[in-house]
């Protein structure tokens, strides 16, 4: 198994190596009221766990990538950016902060989760088409930086939980063919988190 771990800025070395032996490649920001580590600590924790084969896994409202991308882009480790981006629509292709995103995306050292469409949906379930058309032209442009997760249990969600295998069945939407499906299930993350 893989994780993504959170652990402070005071974390030893040596406790980076039994985490990753542990599975951990990744350390999680979430750049919200209850997230535990600030954007002033992360090209400073990206040199710490980039040597250890770590990524940063970002959480943000997508609209602040825009403002970001220069800090973001001077990362020493990958950057995986959560649940396409975080965005609330409506957003488009020209939206700034998309446009960052893709301009990281470009660099080759960025990911994008395809999770929780739901999240800044107006459209809702079950195809959450206007974050739905986002995700499309992600894995259109760049399916080999495009990774699948479910959210499961959907921690943030008020009342019913979405149905995960209508979550999932999504990127069957997304994607063009099974080729790129296999990619973003299998090929991608095993090539990101070492498997």
């Amino acid at each position: 198994a893989r994780g993504v771990a959170v652990v402070p800025t005071t974390v030893a070395d040596d406790e980076l190596q039994r985490l990753t032996k542990a599975g951990m490649r990744g350390l999680r920001y979430v750049m919200f009221s209850h997230g535990a580590l600030s954007w002033d600590t992360m090209v400073e924790m990206s040199a710490r766990v980039g040597p250890f084969g770590w990524n940063i896994n970002l959480q943000l409202a997508g609209e602040e990538l825009a403002g970001r991308e220069g800090l973001l882009s001077k990362l020493a480790c990958d950057l995986v950016i959560d649940h396409i981006g975080r965005f609330t629509a409506p957003v488009d292709g020209k939206t700034p902060g998309v446009q960052a995103m893709h301009r990281l995306l470009d660099s080759g050292r960025c990911w994008v989760k395809l999770s929780a469409p739901y999240h800044g949906s107006k459209e809702g379930p079950p195809h959450y088409e206007d974050i739905g058309a986002i995700a499309r032209g992600l894995v259109k442009r760049w399916p080999e930086r495009m990774l699948y997760a479910t959210n499961w249990p959907h921690p943030s969600v008020k009342g019913a939980p979405p149905d995960d295998l209508a979550l999932f069945r999504l990127v069957e939407d997304w994607t063009q063919d099974e080729a790129t499906r296999r990619r973003i299930l299998v090929e991608n993350p095993a090539k990101l988190y070492g498997f």
